[in-house]
């Protein structure tokens, strides 16, 4: 049994070894064996070894940026702080090697953040206005140049405008989104079903905007580029929903910069941007200097082309301080990206706070004054009926007519013709813009006609509306963007020209010359043949300009000027508009009034709106709409309040510019970017006599109780001088009488003595040099000192006499009077200027107590002292201005002025002044552009000190209307 059983053993072996599959299954079991021990090796023994390998490890540093330091009012009223945002970045992880792949993981984050209303930010300088039209947002020159040149991946401004023509400037915002688009291949998208994906503008401009900002920094593989700031939550929840779709996209915390009460601070505080390429080695270079540089490596940087810094204001003349310093971490990440282990770390640090000078309170008081005595001006000058064009008025009493109101409504954007042509626009809009419309066709039609016309004629002989709109197509094809008309290239000795100038050619006749003469350019032209003669060329130029003007907002505006002029569009409807489209609250009563009422009713109305600053000064743009105070402490030399008005939100401007917004402010007619307390280049006029006075007196051409006769006009000179009084006269005066009556025949008499040598010759040079000698003893030849940008003042070279009395050529800004008569009112110390209180570290440690220094110090006998500030104070209490100030507790002394700078304008208003005038603290003054008298700035300095010594309150002055205007007429 045992033997059959073992035989049977032996055969199925001896078979089993010489059959084919026991060799085959050997083999698989070996190597089945291996490939587990292979396995185990590699994942249990070695796995970590194998891991690494595989993960590329690459040392990657990264910058953490610190917490900007907080801007502090005097009394510790944050002005500038940082509120805890999320924005989405993006980096380049190699994702998406393709570039249709990387377009439509953009065309879904883009779509997103349009559904969500977020805003896509970069460095291309491209947005679309409200009409849909594209336009560049760079500000300046060298913005425009510095676009150009990453637009074409140029190093070398000269490589501009190459003569191949390769890298052009003069192409407009919509040739250069093509470019990019088209480049980008954002023109060859497809949708889901592979047919052709036709991009919005929006869409398609954001998409571009990322790529070309990403391409900035693309050499840099894992630095992320901000693609929208501030999200809402909503949009962080929905971008990572869809991360899986959107790789390189992530959602990170980050800090906005953030400013309280930001239209009467935003002149002074400015606000902060993404750094410039330009301003990267400036920032680097003023930061090696410093000592938290020291020791550092020569090539060492603070800032790269992603920081946010101070782009205006204190925020950036005080960048350096404010710029917290960054964290530091050194890690390996994976070939992704991916963040493996840290290395290194130093945590980031915050910036220093700055402590302002300036008032909250006082500022905004002030600003809500100006407004309320601009507003008080223009609702006392507005006149229903329109100007005679056959009289001469008087510059302090030029009338304002209603007209001009109506029409800036849509001369300054409070009305949107956009709004008034949507589908779904009220009745009076659908009927403003029908009768625009109706209108425009007609206009264009007359254009045409007298362009076409063989007996076109002459600039001179046409009606108003026609010259203005032949004037504005000149202009318009002169453009650098247009380029047709090549001013450069015309022959200026040309009878042609000549002609053009004096105005007895006309505008068909001028470019026909031009054609011949080669300075009209028809490359732009659709010109099909090049052998066309003048009369296909011009023909072409004609239809290209009607086209062009039908949808020239520029133009549209000028139309306007006439439509409102001619009463084909009315004061009414326009006043009816202001309701449709929300800038005034709903008023039933109202409406229906302006509706059955006529012309009366609507002038009436619109005064009243002015009145009670429903509609504000800023908006109607009418003279006057500017402003500015600067209140100083006349002790240190601190300014307490420095006011512009009108102003902006820095709000929309701070971290990425919102282009819509800054678009509108270059725009807007009253120039809210434009400071009128530091930036604003007036003739001082009579405010300029206190010195004159100081000059005279120490350089003894008259004495204390010398007088001068004033007849009424100074015939000394070759141009006679009126004195304001004139056909009246002064009679003799003492120096206090003269600055008391501001008289123009004193001040010429001084000037012309000091322009008398030894031998008794007259020298205008010698006369000149001395009033530049005091002028710039009392500072005004150079800035007041600052923190934020200012104009340089300008000492008049020229007229000694009229010099004398604040005319000739001087030029000075509001803060720079007010050091002069900070000067005048503590005997001499001249100071320099300062808006900084003190540096503190994020602890509220001191860091630095800054103090004005004093520049230097004015040497005058204590008469001359006496005799200047008691002629300032007796123009307060024994001239005319009497009854400005007659109620006001305070004693004041102060020095009205008023300089006209065109006829055919009102003139300025200046008032200089200090308080209290027995024992002086601080200076006020004010200046108005076309503020027709310095009756209106006296009224305001008043105002300003009613509240600064506590006789009104903050809440009684938000609460008011427009100022009253004083019918007191001041000779100055």
């Amino acid at each position: 049994m045992f033997d059959e059983l073992l035989e049977i053993v032996r055969e199925f072996f001896k078979k089993l070894f010489s059959s084919r599959l026991f060799a085959l299954s050997v083999m698989f079991t070996l190597m089945f064996a291996g490939l587990v021990g292979k396995l185990f090796r590699m994942q249990i023994l070695d796995g970590s070894d194998y891991q690494e390998k595989y993960m590329q490890k690459t040392e990657r540093s990264v910058d953490t940026p610190g917490t900007r330091g907080k801007i502090y009012d005097c009394n510790g009223f944050e002005l500038a702080y940082n509120k805890l945002a999320y924005s989405v970045v993006i980096q380049d992880t190699g994702d998406y090697p393709k570039t249709a792949d990387r377009n439509q993981m953009l065309h879904r984050l883009v779509t997103i953040l349009e559904r969500r209303g977020e805003k896509v930010e970069g460095k291309l300088e491209i947005a679309i206005d409200q009409n849909g039209e594209m336009f560049y947002t760079f500000t300046s020159d060298a913005a425009r140049t510095r676009f150009f040149l990453n637009f074409y991946g140029r190093s070398s401004s000269s490589e501009l405008d190459d003569p191949k023509g390769r890298y052009p400037t003069n192409i407009t915002a919509r040739e250069a989104f093509e470019i990019k688009k088209h480049s980008y291949k954002l023109d060859e998208m497809k949708d889901d079903k592979g047919n052709p994906l036709v991009l919005p503008d929006n869409i398609a401009l954001d998409m571009v905007n990322i790529i070309f900002t990403m391409k900035l920094t693309e050499y840099q593989k894992y630095e992320t580029t901000t693609v929208s700031s501030n999200v809402s939550d909503v949009t962080m929840t929905e971008i990572n929903e869809n991360l899986a779709y959107l790789k390189g996209v992530s959602v990170e915390q980050s800090y906005i910069r953030e400013y309280a009460d930001s239209l009467y601070f935003a002149p002074i505080i400015g606000y902060t941007g993404k750094v410039q390429e330009d301003q990267l080695d400036e920032l680097n270079d003023q930061w090696r200097d410093t000592e938290e540089a020291a020791g550092l490596p020569e090539d060492a940087r603070k800032y790269d082309l992603n920081d946010i810094v101070g782009r205006t204001g204190i925020e950036k003349s005080m960048e350096l301080e404010l710029q917290g310093e960054k964290g530091h971490s050194r890690m390996y990440v994976d070939n992704m990206g991916r963040p493996r282990e840290i290395i290194e770390k130093t945590d980031a640090r915050a910036g220093d706070d700055v402590y302002l000078t300036i008032d909250h309170d006082l500022q905004i008081a002030i600003y809500k004054l100006i407004e309320q005595q601009l507003a008080g001006i223009i609702s006392y000058n507005l006149q229903i009926d329109d100007l005679d064009p056959d009289k001469t008025y008087d510059s302090s009493k030029i009338p304002i007519p209603v007209k001009d109101a109506y029409y800036q409504l849509i001369n300054n954007n409070v009305l949107s013709l956009a709004d008034m042509a949507r589908e779904d626009a009220s009745d009076i809009e659908k009927e403003i813009y029908g009768t625009y419309m109706a209108s425009r066709e007609q206009i264009l039609n007359s254009i045409r006609n007298e362009l076409m016309s063989g007996h076109a004629m002459a600039m001179n002989d046409l009606p108003d509306d026609m010259s203005t709109y032949m004037n504005y197509i000149y202009s318009f094809l002169s453009e650098s963007s247009i380029g047709i008309i090549q001013k450069d290239k015309i022959d200026q000795s040309s009878p042609q020209y000549q002609a053009w100038r004096d105005g007895t050619i006309s505008l068909r006749d001028y470019i026909y010359s031009g054609i011949a003469g080669n300075w009209v350019d028809t490359t732009r032209l659709d010109v099909s043949s090049k052998y066309s003669d003048a009369d296909d060329i011009f023909g072409q130029l004609v239809d290209y300009v009607i086209e062009s003007l039908k949808n020239d907002n520029k133009f549209t505006k000028r139309m306007f000027r006439y439509l409102v002029n001619d009463e084909v569009i009315t004061g009414n409807q326009l006043c009816l508009a202001l309701f449709a489209q929300g800038v005034l609250d709903d008023n039933p009563q109202e409406i229906a009034a302006l509706r059955t009422g006529g012309s009366a009713y609507a002038f009436q109305f619109i005064r009243e709106k002015i009145s009670n600053l429903e509609l504000t000064p800023a908006q109607l743009a009418l003279d006057p709409c500017t402003a500015g105070v600067v209140v100083t402490d006349i002790r240190t030399g601190e300014v307490r309040a420095l006011v512009t008005y009108p102003s902006y939100d820095n709000n929309q401007m701070s971290g990425s510019v919102d282009a819509a917004y800054f678009a509108q402010l270059q725009d807007d007619l009253s120039r809210p970017l434009y400071n009128n307390a530091t930036q604003a280049l007036k003739a001082p006029g009579s405010t300029f006599k206190p010195i004159t006075a100081v000059a005279a007196l120490e350089e003894g051409v008259i004495g204390l109780t010398d007088t001068i006769e004033c007849t009424g006009i100074y015939d000394q000179v070759s141009n006679p001088i009126k004195c304001w009084i004139w056909p009246g006269r002064h009679n003799a005066e003492n120096i206090e009488e003269g600055i008391q009556n501001s008289c123009n025949y004193f001040f010429a008499e001084l000037a012309h003595r000091l322009c008398i040598k030894p031998d008794g010759t007259y020298s205008p040079d010698q006369g000149l040099t001395t009033l530049r000698k005091y002028a710039a003893m009392f500072g005004l030849d150079h800035t007041s000192g600052v923190e934020i940008p200012e104009n340089d003042p300008q000492i008049s070279s020229e007229d000694p006499e009229r010099s004398a009395m604040g005319q000739g050529t001087h030029s000075y800004t509001n803060v720079q009077l007010s050091r002069y008569v900070a000067a005048l009112a503590n005997r001499g110390t001249v100071f320099e200027l300062s808006l900084l209180d003190k540096l503190t570290d994020s602890d509220g440690n001191l860091i630095t107590d800054y103090s004005p220094a004093a520049s230097s110090h004015i040497e005058a006998a204590d008469t001359t002292w006496n005799a200047v500030q008691t002629g300032m104070r007796r123009v307060i209490t024994d001239s005319s201005a009497k009854k400005i100030f007659s109620d006001l507790p305070v004693e004041v002394a102060g020095k009205t002025g008023t300089a006209q700078e065109n006829r055919n304008r009102a003139n300025h208003a200046f008032f200089i002044s200090f308080a209290p005038y027995s024992h002086p603290e601080v200076a006020v003054t004010v200046n108005i552009p076309y503020g027709y008298a310095g009756t209106n700035a006296a009224t305001l300095g008043k105002k300003v000190y009613e509240y600064y010594y506590g006789y009104t309150t903050l809440e009684q002055i938000m609460g008011s209307g427009a100022l009253g205007v004083s019918n007191v007429t001041i000779g100055d």
